[in-house]
């Protein structure tokens, strides 16, 4: 027996919920690839995307998704033989490590624990450390999508600052991007990239690279640049230079949407939105705690993500648990990656979310605790209800 009919929660941390009027927003005709409307929707994207990056500089836009981005930003602003330093909190950040090990970069990973954020005073030893200035890039991962860490990009900018070394500052902000404030040029971030199927609610196949003006300089000497992802090309006065070839219509329609909605909400509200549900799965994840078995991936309070939650079941399948839920109830939870698969689930409240959905998601999941016989202290859901009650008044 199962109550899964109806429509599926997906509590994933990517792809996300669609809203209706994105998917419908895609319902259009093909046009003319250098037809005006559709340079002047070109035009706005990139200036809006600025606005969200935090950047003065018109960002890029790329057919692929954030592994794609990664590999544009490292080819356009590397050599073959640069030294790279990985500020490791996940399996995402090092994954972008090995691509540019891959890509003949040499990739140094600043070892950290994937329970807490990427402490800045580290980097800042390191930095101090390399006198010869060999390191020619930092990579760092804004919200780690794979442990649900939250690292502080301004304090580790602050750090770089501070040991007054030349490297650029590369941050992933797929999984943060219009959930979390993300301030590009107030942080010191020298390169960002994002992707279009977490925050910004589109489908998957759209990601950006917000440059600043030390890696477009970094560009002009790369190595590594192909004709595909080079900034100096889609630089280029030709509409069809900004895709590369024939722009991606559908998608772009979409994302147009999908940002008019983020600005009628206003950014501020987004992030509070987030913030607040975030909150209220963390006091849920707090209450199942006490039972011994159920735990947060993330040890400090302040580096848990207002993105996604990542929770730990010591000594139980947690696939089991996730099964239930898609199984059983038709919730669908975000898997356990790498060496954390079978340990832990994760709880997406990114993007397009409401309370409802919070709310379902976590009956949902403590209705699989006792149903699988899970050992975890009783009403998780009553202390995100009472969490928001308390915060969002009439």
């Amino acid at each position: 027996m199962t109550v899964r009919a109806g429509r599926e929660f997906l509590a994933v941390p990517g792809p996300t919920n669609i809203p209706d009027q994105v998917l419908q927003a895609m319902h259009a005709p093909a046009v003319e690839l250098y037809s005006e409307p559709l340079v002047a929707l070109t035009d706005g994207l990139l200036r809006d995307l600025g606005g969200v990056f935090g950047t003065a500089t018109r960002p890029f836009i790329y057919i692929a998704n954030g592994h794609g981005a990664w590999e544009a930003a490292l080819t356009n602003v590397l050599s073959r033989g640069d030294k790279i330093l990985v500020l490791e909190s996940g399996k995402f950040a090092v994954d972008w490590g090995d691509a540019a090990a891959r890509l003949g970069a040499e990739a140094e990973v600043l070892k950290g624990d994937w329970r807490r954020a990427v402490r800045p005073q580290d980097v800042e030893a390191r930095l101090r450390a390399d006198k010869a200035g060999a390191i020619k890039a930092i990579l760092a991962v804004q919200i780690e999508t794979s442990t649900g860490v939250g690292n502080d990009i301004a304090a580790i900018g602050r750090a770089i600052k501070a040991a007054q070394h030349g490297a650029l500052f590369m941050v992933d902000a797929v999984a943060s991007l219009g959930c979390v404030p993300f301030a590009m040029d107030a942080w010191g971030v020298d390169v960002a990239v994002a992707a279009s199927q977490k925050g910004l609610m589109s489908p998957p196949g759209l990601s950006f690279i917000a440059a600043g003006p030390r890696a477009r300089e970094a560009n002009k000497k790369a190595g590594l640049r192909t004709p595909y992802w080079d900034w100096a090309v889609r630089d280029g006065g030709s509409h069809y230079q900004k895709y590369s070839g024939t722009p991606p219509e559908q998608l772009l329609y979409a994302l147009r949407k999908a940002l008019d909605m983020l600005f009628e909400e206003g950014l501020d509200n987004v992030f509070l939105r987030h913030r607040l549900l975030a909150e209220a799965v963390r006091r849920a994840v707090a209450v199942w705690k006490k039972g011994n078995v159920v735990d947060f991936q993330v040890d400090e309070p302040a580096a848990r993500s207002d993105a996604v939650t990542a929770v730990l079941t010591n000594g139980f399948d947690a696939n089991l648990i996730r099964i239930y839920c898609e199984k059983k109830c038709g919730v669908v939870l975000g898997r356990g990656l790498g060496t954390m698969n079978g340990k832990a689930f994760r709880i997406a409240h990114m993007g397009h979310v409401n309370a409802p959905m919070v709310l379902g998601t976590l009956a949902v999941v403590e209705t699989a605790l006792k149903a699988c016989g899970v050992p975890h202290g009783d009403g998780g859901v009553a202390a995100a209800i009472a969490w928001l009650s308390e915060h969002v008044k009439p």
